[in-house]
């Protein structure tokens, strides 16, 4: 390809547009910096959207008290803007949880309406291939798309690539952890029991799991496993139809797919090493430094709190993480990794780089406490005493 360096300047620039990513653009915007978010799909939304993840997890502890607040539960509501489903009342007795499933096609079209409202500058079909760094901080990247290879400067830059990219293209020190085999398929489904996350009577949504344990799997951060991942994937969902087609053509006119995921569904790659590192055994524990509050998704229990100091590499300066790429591991990151936790780590990321650029300081330099300030105004809980 011939290279046709044009560079680009922006005030924060976000790598990754899935929740967190699309979270702090919209953050940073709304704080007034000129940001440019680039997605690599064609697609907002990540693993949600282009993964078919469509489960919207819980924003409350199972027993009717709401844990996260902001754009994190702005998202929620806006994922079915266009969509068919509502929350369901009852959480709030304890009865549920207050969360939602949707259909991705709907989101997608909300959260274009919604960054492009914000006047953040949206690059989609854009690969980051490359960084730029000066005496430890990240200055530049450099992309590809139809138009070329680009350089883009920034001020401050975002690394919500799901994997860390932008880190470990830059040199910074990254955790990796391993994966479980995990295919969500939209179907049609005639005749036939639905799954909890239906749409109407004939649209269903099968989560195809494998027996594969994640320490039986490595991390996504090889090209040729990303492949081999999805192949992998999809001829399990074969043998699964042909299975059930084996009664012949009757079966196949009620059950048959939709849509396939176009991104690789794994759920832990690589995250950044930050100044702290969010793991095990932490959970209902306060740190000095909070961003926020988490609940437990996998059913009633404690929550988390996640630290500043996860969203900060270690050395490398001029960036934050958020969502998956943050600095969590073990168990820590099952938590970290959905889409209510990327949703409120990609905007503490959007304000903190906002705040940053105010104060004409880096987001390592900024003192928690102006940080704090903003979220507490804005309604977030970040103690646990915050909840009583």
């Amino acid at each position: 390809m011939k290279e046709n360096v044009i560079m680009k300047k922006y005030d924060i620039v976000i790598c990754g547009g899935g929740i967190a990513g699309c979270a702090a653009a919209i953050a940073a915007a709304r704080r007034g910096k000129k940001c440019a978010l680039i997605e690599k799909t064609v697609f907002p939304g990540g693993l949600a959207t282009s993964g078919l993840v469509l489960v919207y997890l819980p924003l409350c502890d199972g027993k009717g008290k709401q844990i996260i607040y902001g754009l994190s539960e702005e998202l929620l509501h806006l994922s079915n803007r266009y969509g068919p489903v509502d929350v369901d009342p009852k959480w709030k007795e304890g009865k549920g949880r207050y969360q939602v499933h949707f259909s991705p096609a709907s989101f997608v079209l909300a959260l274009d309406e919604m960054l492009t409202g914000c006047g953040v500058d949206v690059w989609y079909d854009t690969l980051v291939i490359g960084t730029e760094v000066e005496e430890d901080r990240l200055r530049k990247i450099k992309i590809a798309n139809k138009s070329g290879i680009l350089e883009i400067a920034a001020d401050i830059f975002i690394d919500s690539t799901g994997d860390a990219d932008l880190a470990a293209y830059s040199g910074c020190e990254c955790m990796n952890a391993t994966n479980a085999m995990v295919t969500w398929v939209v179907e049609h489904r005639e005749a036939e029991d639905s799954s909890r996350f239906t749409f109407g009577k004939d649209l269903s949504t099968l989560i195809m799991s494998s027996p594969i344990t994640n320490s039986d799997t490595p991390p996504g951060i090889d090209g040729r496993l990303v492949t081999d991942f999805l192949l992998e994937g999809r001829r399990r969902y074969r043998e699964r139809l042909k299975e059930d087609y084996r009664d012949g053509k009757e079966s196949r006119m009620t059950r048959y797919p939709m849509l396939l995921p176009s991104m690789v569904p794994l759920r832990h790659t690589r995250c950044i090493k930050g100044k702290f590192v969010l793991n095990d055994n932490m959970s209902e524990q306060d740190f000095p430094d909070s961003i926020g509050l988490i609940p437990e998704w996998r059913g009633v229990g404690p929550a988390w709190s996640v630290p500043y100091r996860t969203l900060v590499p270690e050395k490398l300066r001029g960036l934050l993480a958020a969502g998956r790429c943050v600095s969590s591991i073990n168990d820590a990151c099952e938590l970290t990794r959905v889409i209510p936790a990327a949703a409120l780590t990609g905007e503490v990321a959007g304000i903190a780089a906002a705040l940053s650029l105010d104060q004409n300081l880096l987001p390592d330099e900024l003192p928690y406490e102006s940080l704090k300030k903003v979220l507490v105004n804005q309604g977030f809980p970040l103690t646990f005493n915050d909840l009583k």
